[in-house]
């Protein structure tokens, strides 16, 4: 039997937690552990266990979604913290990621993709919604033309690693994919992540955007 996957759901709005939880009691893989009205409420439960997975908003009373997943990373490092948004809010999505989120999750997701991204994070991926990649995308076209001629250069191979850690894959899997070791993987992961002073997979993810290195 597969092992359970526990779920923190933090959300200024209880009626959005009580949907939540009623659409992912329909799986037998996931199971809603506690869930939090602000960030300082979860932090608060962050004491009692470590889920994992959080569902974080950004906009809450009392400790917003950005500063609460900066303690809780300081505070556990290794938690999986999936954001919870909206379209408009993309002001908050370079905090949010460079906080140390795992993905980006819109609000009126379905129950299919809303498992998908859960399950993608637990198994140590990263997760986007691709209608917020394709709104995001769109943004960048029109605000961040002229930055894409300022990027570092990169080899045809790290373009490639890029992509496919672009796509969520874990570095065996690009290994597989690329027909490439995984400690070449591993090396080309680790000089993106400083050619482009990115903290993390997530700011890869933002900066191939950014710089249209990848299509969506």
């Amino acid at each position: 039997m597969a092992e359970i996957i526990r779920v923190v759901i933090v959300d200024d709005h209880g009626l959005f937690r009580n949907g939540l939880k009623l659409l992912l009691g329909t799986t037998s893989q996931i199971q809603v552990a506690g869930e939090a009205a602000n960030g300082m409420e979860f932090l608060e439960l962050l004491n009692t266990f470590e889920p994992d997975i959080v569902l974080m908003d950004i906009d809450m009373p009392v400790m917003d979604g950005i500063e609460a997943t900066r303690r809780a990373l300081a505070m556990r490092p290794a938690l999986k913290i999936i954001t919870l948004s909206m379209f408009g809010e993309d002001e908050y999505y370079y905090q949010m990621i460079e906080a140390g989120v795992k993905g980006f999750l819109l609000k009126n997701s379905e129950l299919k993709e809303l498992k998908q991204a859960i399950l993608q994070v637990a198994a140590g991926r990263t997760y986007f919604s691709e209608e917020l990649l394709l709104n995001m995308l769109k943004n960048i076209k029109t605000v961040n033309v002229a930055e894409k001629q300022g990027h570092v250069n990169l080899s045809d191979r790290e373009i490639e690693v890029l992509q496919q850690i672009c796509k969520g894959l874990s570095n065996n899997e690009i290994a597989n994919a690329l027909h490439i070791s995984k400690r070449t993987v591993d090396k080309h992961r680790a000089n993106l992540l400083e050619k482009t002073n990115c903290r993390n997979t997530a700011s890869l993810v933002m900066y191939a955007l950014k710089h249209k290195l990848i299509e969506i």
